[in-house]
């Protein structure tokens, strides 16, 4: 898989993702686009149930501002903050370009998530 680059938009901007080679991604950009309805998770995410769920692979604990990770099977999550989930982890799917601040605001939000062209 080539480096495939996402675009997650939302009313209060729009941010473009690299993703990581797995076969979550894989599945994930086999299932766009989608429009998730977020919720806020301890004022350090925006996380949305997918429509489907996507295989599992490698888990960590650490996360980072702008990763992109899978909670469960169909929990895709945005990280705007640092820090570490329990075990047993989440599964990388990628990272925003720069800054996933835009998501740091109380509240759900729905994002839409496409192929970049």
């Amino acid at each position: 898989m080539a480096q495939e680059k996402i675009v997650i938009s939302s009313p209060w901007g729009k941010v473009t993702a690299e993703l990581v080679d797995n076969a979550a991604t894989r599945a994930l950009l086999e299932m766009l686009p989608v429009t998730l309805e977020m919720s806020d998770h301890l004022r350090q995410e925006k996380t949305g149930m997918l429509p489907g769920s996507l295989p599992q692979a490698e888990r960590q604990m650490e996360f980072s501002n702008g990763t992109l990770g899978l909670w469960a099977s169909t929990d895709f999550v945005i990280y705007y903050r640092n820090g570490s989930v329990p075990r047993p982890g989440i599964v990388i799917l990628g990272s925003v370009d720069g800054d996933a601040s835009l998501f740091d605001r109380p509240g759900p939000v729905t994002v839409q998530i496409d192929r970049a062209d």
